[in-house]
């Protein structure tokens, strides 16, 4: 059973920082890409950044590009997402979601992805 755990989220004001943890269970290290999505009250829950097998060549999207960086520790079998310069239009649950069957690269689609965390809360006061 994969399963995925988010850590990191809280109330933090604008220009602050944030480092956002994606923990994996039943799935060896570097078998997997991981996308960060969010999802905001009222809104559709849309990709953030997404993070191939090797590690290669992340994607963010537009709004967060500069601000945020996707990692993983493979020996932790962790995924981070670094955000700074927080804004409020950063306020949403942020999930991670792990795609176990792209061999190489990553999807923007998020039904690829097969498993998901509970979502971790950001809140981001001006």
């Amino acid at each position: 059973q994969v399963q995925l755990e988010e850590s990191g989220g809280g109330l933090v004001q604008a220009g602050a920082s944030l480092r956002l943890s994606c923990a994996v269970s039943g799935r060896p290290s570097g078998s997997y890409a991981v996308g960060w999505f969010r999802q905001a009250p009222g809104k559709e829950r849309q990709l953030v950044a997404t993070i191939s097998r090797s590690g290669s060549s992340p994607y963010y999207t537009d709004s967060v590009k500069g601000r945020a960086t996707i990692s993983r520790d493979n020996a932790k079998n962790t995924v981070y997402l670094q955000m700074n310069s927080l804004k409020p239009e950063d306020t949403a649950v942020y999930y991670c979601a792990a795609d176990l069957t792209r061999a190489s690269g990553w999807s923007l689609m998020r039904y690829d992805y097969d498993y998901w965390g509970q979502g971790t809360q950001v809140t981001v006061s001006s």
